[in-house]
């Protein structure tokens, strides 16, 4: 087979491009006149351009590659998730991130994509009875084991991630709708447990203040401060916006991680509803060209990574958006292409390569 560039997604490259650039200027914005925060744009840059390094490099590769590498990759995902717990830094409440000297480094994020590579190949090689119920308990703790190593960070946004990649990708494999009732059936009594039992108060205030901030926490100490801070921005911002960098909540750094958690609040703001608008366009069309690609894909493998890519960047896009908008509960996790960060800005772009890549082998070889 010969790789032809007529099989590349160019619309999906501009909307990636847009987007990054988008979310550039808002980072320069929401970082411009906070003195804790100097120096994070250029960090930003420079995550991008690593990015974007990494996004050719896994065009250029075959993706069938990571099949016969997935499992490696994957207790290698797991190990690093057990590491964290150990000597892992804490930030935000939640044991995260591992510190390496020059910088820090979040094994949760490059974790969604590996289990995502993990599902593809189990499901790609059991594509004959996906139904069977040996092969969705198997898939089942392959996203289990992650996810409660990411859970007990505690980081409840990342883990629910999780659930919703394999929801997606079970769907995508054939699963059937009677297996999705009856696990739904069986999750109900371990989720009261949960609720209960594991959670502790502040993460079950934290889930409950989108509700009713004020009933949830009067005191504005768990999190429904940053939810009026939120709505209002983004109220203020009318039709158009205040103007880039001219926020007054974005300036004044009302709004709590406004680079990252907050940012389209921050957008909201300054660029009103068209530009929040045209935001959430790009970022449709992005999702569209994803799944279109899971549609052309030549085999199981790369269709099934394509639905996880997609079904991840959706459930961070909605979440997001959602916090931001007091229609989610508030969970720290980034909007896709937008927000500041290095190991989510990293895997994102590195994911959009393995997208490009199934794009460009869509074809069969032929002799």
């Amino acid at each position: 087979m010969v790789k032809t560039w007529r099989d590349y997604n160019f619309p999906l490259l501009l909307c990636v491009v847009i987007l990054l650039g988008f979310g550039a200027a808002m980072v320069y914005s929401a970082t411009l006149r906070d003195p804790l925060t100097q120096g994070y744009f250029s960090r930003h840059l420079v995550n991008l351009l690593v990015g974007c390094a990494a996004m050719a490099f896994l065009t250029a590769l075959d993706y069938h590659v990571f099949e016969a590498w997935i499992v490696p990759f994957y207790l290698g995902a797991v190990a690093l998730l057990g590491l964290v717990l150990v000597i892992g830094q804490v930030s935000s409440g939640a044991q995260s991130w591992i510190d390496l000297g020059i910088r820090t480094f979040q094994p949760s994020e490059p974790a969604k994509l590996l289990v995502i590579l993990a599902l593809a190949a189990y499901w790609s090689r059991n594509e004959r009875q996906p139904y069977a119920w040996r092969v969705v308990i198997t898939s089942l703790i392959l996203v289990g084991i992650p996810t409660a190593l990411v859970f007990l960070q505690p980081d409840f946004g990342t883990a629910m991630v999780f659930g919703a990649i394999w929801l997606a990708m079970a769907l995508a494999a054939g699963v059937r709708w009677q297996q999705f009732a009856l696990l739904f059936v069986v999750a109900i009594p371990a989720a009261i447990y949960g609720w209960t039992h594991v959670l502790q108060p502040y993460q079950r205030t934290r889930l409950l203040i989108f509700i009713d901030p004020l009933k949830y926490d009067p005191e504005l100490k768990q999190g429904a401060w940053n939810i009026m801070q939120s709505l209002t921005a983004i109220g203020s911002g009318g039709l158009t916006g205040r103007g880039w960098t001219h926020g007054l909540l974005s300036q004044g750094n009302y709004l709590p991680v406004q680079y990252s958690d907050f940012i389209f609040a921050i957008t909201g703001e300054e660029l009103g509803f068209i530009g929040a608008t045209l935001l959430l366009v790009f970022l449709g069309i992005a999702l569209w060209q994803m799944l279109a690609i899971s549609q052309t894909a030549r085999d199981p493998f790369g269709r099934l990574i394509a639905v996880g890519v997609a079904a991840m960047l959706l459930c961070h896009v909605l979440v997001n958006v959602g916090m931001n908008m007091s229609i989610m509960p508030i969970t720290g996790i980034p909007l896709p292409f937008v927000s500041y960060g290095g190991s989510f800005t990293l895997t994102t772009l590195a994911a959009i390569g393995l997208l490009q890549s199934i794009a460009l082998r869509r074809r069969r070889i032929t002799f």
